[in-house]
């Protein structure tokens, strides 16, 4: 999408273009990521083709899982979907089912464009739009959706987006507090050591507001209550490792089955104003490190991986957003990472 006047009406257009040659008698298979954004542009997308008489199924990624890896590809091929949206899990040269119409919904920075591709991308527009937020938009073609903004608020909550219009409407109509507590709990089973977001979504799928997820009670909503006290301890376990710090570089090392490096990274960030931080993770997938990239120098942390980056890096690696940035390397991967950055062995272990 370009940086067009009006981004919305563009969203839309491009969506209905897209659908317009899809084939109605075999099913759409949204795939997602498993955030706050990423869950509620699934939900978006599902429901509103659902209310336009199409058939639609959502995908969540599970721990390590891209749609780009060879066994999701395949488990999408065997559903012989007769479109494919991917939204809020980034923008790659590489197709994810070759000769599958297929829709990119995202807001990071791309790394390429897949040939055949419909791609509604929020990056360089300002100010950005979320997954979430391009997601309402594009469903925009397919009817009136503002009963489907509390959503849409979500995204853009859970991503730290600008205020936009919408975001102010939602809060209006359901309110700041309850939409802000609804994504901290939807954010949290994606952090936990399963990694499964499946209750969250479902809340998602089935609610007309944030209250099915902070008031109502379901099985759904306590998974999500327990999952946030999971991820608060193991937060509270690893914040107390010291950094390691060599040049302009600090690294924080630790081993937790949850998702937290993103979260020690972002709160060394203020406390190492000079620093770019690394918070590093070898317990999250069994002989990967996954590590969070955060700066309050306002460098560009995707250029400065890229600057960086090792032999067999793949598409996990670097990805996002200048200021919000990462990736996930094998340990030999890792350690030629960490020694490139000038660390030393023993230094790059947890």
């Amino acid at each position: 999408m370009d940086d067009s006047p009006d981004p919305r009406a563009a969203a839309a257009a491009a969506f209905a273009v897209a659908l317009d040659g899809w084939d109605r008698a075999r099913p759409v298979i949204v795939v997602g990521h498993s955030d706050a954004d990423g869950l509620a542009a699934v939900a978006i997308l599902v429901r509103a083709l659902h209310a336009a008489g199409w058939t639609a199924a959502p995908r969540i990624v599970g721990k390590g899982e891209t749609p780009w890896d060879k066994p999701l590809a395949a488990e999408l091929a065997e559903r012989a979907p007769g479109g494919l949206i991917v939204t809020d899990l980034g923008t790659r040269p590489e197709p994810v089912l070759p000769g599958t119409p297929t829709v990119i919904i995202d807001h990071h920075v791309p790394t390429g464009r897949a040939p055949g591709a419909t791609v509604v991308s929020g990056n360089g527009l300002s100010p950005e739009p979320t997954s979430a937020l391009l997601a309402w938009w594009c469903a925009g073609a397919l009817g009136d959706q503002a009963g489907l903004l509390w959503l849409a608020a979500l995204g853009l909550i859970g991503d730290m987006a600008p205020p936009f219009p919408e975001l102010a409407a939602a809060e209006a109509r359901w309110g700041k507090t309850a939409l802000k507590d609804a994504t901290a709990l939807v954010n949290a089973p994606r952090r936990t050591a399963t990694a499964d977001a499946g209750p969250a979504l479902a809340l998602l799928l089935r609610g007309d507001g944030p209250k099915i997820v902070t008031r109502e009670p379901s099985p759904e909503r306590d998974a999500l209550i327990a999952a946030k006290e999971e991820v608060k301890a193991a937060v509270e376990a690893a914040r107390r490792t010291p950094p390691r710090v060599v040049g302009d570089v600090a690294l924080i090392r630790f081993s937790s089955p949850c998702q937290i490096h993103p979260l020690i990274a972002q709160q060394w960030r203020g406390r190492l104003k000079d620093k770019i931080v690394l918070a590093a993770n070898d317990g999250y997938r069994d002989g990967w490190v996954h590590f969070a990239a955060r700066s309050a120098t306002g460098r560009d942390l995707i250029d400065f991986l890229a600057a960086h980056r090792p032999a067999g890096a793949d598409g996990r690696y670097g990805a996002g957003h200048a200021q919000a940035t990462g990736g996930a390397l094998r340990l030999a991967e890792w350690r030629a990472f960490a020694a490139g950055l000038g660390f030393s062995e023993q230094q790059a272990a947890a």
